[in-house]
């Protein structure tokens, strides 16, 4: 039987400057035993005068609530970037890593069985930040796969189609709010947007190259809360949005059924 992942290609997307995070993934990937490509990631502290003329500044901050972060600005990049080479490509599927992930011991078994049932999803993450209100849409072995009421952020480390990135690249050129939170609106984009958990890995702890305050993420400063109540309208509407694309595509209900065929005897 054909082994999946001899066919797949796999990106690291890392900045040329962050040396001891490259040293770190180059050491688990071997670990792992899986081929990959090193991405040269956008730098949005370099080049933050070119990527900011492609930001519509007025609509960041009212769909997030705080200022614009250069770091975030280059990964968003980096990702419509590495889509770019995987459209180049001509392979189907492609699996996207970002340099700060940890593996756990089921991370190549969940990447098959996920390419295994790729008829059931467009974006499959197998990490996060957040996952919110998870609806099973089955089982894919011991893991569900999971589509999501409330929001699920985090692009650490994910499978994606093709035709899932020739979608998402031509809407997503100006930039309106961070790269997790434009994939989160599915409902704009409609693809199915999935979560195979318990997830197979998870993020490094330590400090972000995105967040530019000290504390990392936790040194994000949001606005004051009268500011951002743009953002809280817009969250709430983006919740009963997903409920209605979900609703619309009968995704609603829990389905715990298995989405992958019995091994024949």
């Amino acid at each position: 039987m054909t082994d999946l992942l001899q066919d797949l290609p796999v990106w690291l997307i890392n900045l040329p400057r962050a040396t001891a995070r490259r040293e770190r993934m180059e050491a688990r990937l071997e670990k792992l035993g899986l081929a990959y490509t090193l991405f040269p990631g956008v730098d949005g502290k370099a080049e933050e005068a070119r990527l900011l003329a492609n930001v519509d500044v007025p609509a960041f901050e009212r769909n997030v609530g705080r200022k614009v972060l250069v770091g975030g600005i280059g990964c968003y990049h980096s990702h419509l970037a590495v889509w770019e080479a995987f459209l180049a490509s001509g392979k189907p599927v492609a699996l996207i890593l970002e340099d700060d992930v940890i593996f756990h011991d089921d991370f190549l078994a969940a990447v098959r069985l996920g390419l295994q049932t790729v008829a059931h999803w467009d974006f499959l993450k197998l990490n996060c930040i957040r996952a919110k209100q998870p609806i099973c849409q089955g089982l894919v072995g011991s893991y569900r796969l999971n589509a999501y009421l409330g929001p699920a952020t985090g692009t650490g480390a994910y499978l994606i189609t093709r035709d899932t990135a020739a979608k998402l690249l031509p809407g997503m050129q100006r930039v309106t709010r961070p790269t997790d939170h434009e994939i989160n609106r599915f409902f704009v984009h409609d693809f199915r947007l999935r979560g195979l958990e318990p997830f197979p890995s998870h993020l490094e702890d330590g400090e972000s190259l995105i967040a530019t305050g000290p504390g990392g993420y936790g040194g994000i400063r949001k606005f004051p809360w009268y500011r951002r109540l743009p953002n809280y309208r817009l969250r709430i509407g983006n919740h009963f949005r997903r409920l209605w694309w979900l609703v619309k595509r009968r995704e609603i209900r829990a389905r715990y059924r298995s989405l992958i065929a019995a091994p024949k005897l």
